[in-house]
């Protein structure tokens, strides 16, 4: 007489599939809840403050949003400024941006918009610590 297969399922590979859809319900929940880093938590840059004196905005960070008009490259220095022209009450003003080298992966393009996050430095000089494209 021949013998009839179990027809019971496995309980380990229950309690397998149950983990493996938690786990990417989770995995998938995270992935899709991180954002990119905003700029609404800077305050944007007064320019009369700047051209005033921008030395009494060092060790403090503000929000540049412009059209970039030019970028320079400095021989043996691996950052370069970019220009960058804002709009301000007095009429459109140009702001000099310094651009770390960790983000000479960006191509930052001519006259386009962009979004600065700046601290600025000793000086007066704002130095990019976050960038996004308008």
């Amino acid at each position: 007489m021949a013998r009839r297969a179990s027809s019971s399922t496995n309980p380990f590979r229950i309690i397998g599939i149950v983990v493996a859809v938690v786990a990417l319900f989770f995995g998938g929940k995270s992935f899709m809840s991180k954002k990119k880093p905003s700029f609404s938590d800077t305050n944007p840059l007064i320019v009369q403050d700047l051209l005033d004196n921008g030395n009494s905005l060092r060790n403090n960070e503000y929000l540049i949003e412009g059209q970039v008009d030019e970028r320079f490259f400095r021989d043996g220095n691996t950052s370069s400024v970019v220009s960058v022209r804002v709009k301000a009450e007095s009429g459109d003003e140009i702001v000099p941006v310094m651009i770390p080298a960790k983000f000479n992966n960006l191509n930052i393009e001519r006259e386009q918009r962009y979004a600065f996050r700046v601290r600025f430095e000793q000086g007066g000089i704002p130095v990019a610590t976050d960038i996004s494209r308008l």
